[in-house]
């Protein structure tokens, strides 16, 4: 079994999301002893955005390195992302990231009944940090909506949403947020759907 740990948030060490999504990851290993963990931290090594030369490959460098991201995400079982709500959506290293596992061909195709994700059967647990709090229904969470959307389109349908809110009102609010989202961390003891 593999398990792909990504983090996107840009506050290094006093992260929220950096913090549960590793504990999310250590939770996996410790239920799991032979998982097979791969990092990749998109604000230190972030994925360049998606552009015309992208798409022409007309970087080899870079065409090589979106093709190895495919790779990664295609053998991952298990997807844990760190993604802080940054501006009611998520951090635009994360959505490079997207950009180049959501492909047509690879993830999804169009037939005669619409689109068809082609990367089911993967668990994928979102870890959210939000400076304020938002609920689960807040017309400005663009976040969890878009998440679950798209991963959905691509053929996933276990997503499950860990979040820590009102992480900026105080260090008390901090603290409790954390706690309460640590003792919502999903169980891995479940294999990916």
């Amino acid at each position: 079994m593999k398990l792909l740990h990504l983090d996107s948030s840009a506050l290094g060490a006093n992260s929220v999301t950096r913090e549960l999504s590793a504990a999310v990851a250590a939770r996996w290993q410790e239920a799991h002893p032979g998982l097979t963990v791969e990092y990749r931290d998109l604000d230190s090594n972030p994925i360049p955005h998606l552009t015309g030369r992208s798409l022409a490959q007309a970087d080899a460098a870079e065409a090589a390195d979106a093709a190895a991201v495919m790779d990664q995400f295609l053998s991952a079982d298990v997807v844990v992302i760190g993604a802080p709500f940054y501006n009611f959506g998520i951090p635009s290293t994360l959505k490079a990231w997207i950009d180049r596992v959501a492909v047509a061909g690879k993830t999804f195709k169009y037939d005669e009944n619409g689109p068809k994700g082609l990367a089911g059967g993967k668990r994928v647990v979102v870890v959210s940090g939000r400076g304020g709090i938002y609920g689960d229904s807040s017309p400005a969470d663009f976040q969890e909506a878009y998440l679950r959307h798209v991963f959905g389109f691509l053929g996933i349908t276990d997503i499950e949403i860990v979040r820590a809110e009102g992480v900026a009102y105080s260090d008390q609010h901090r603290a409790d947020a954390l706690a309460a989202a640590r003792a919502s961390l999903p169980e891995p003891l479940r294999a990916a759907a």
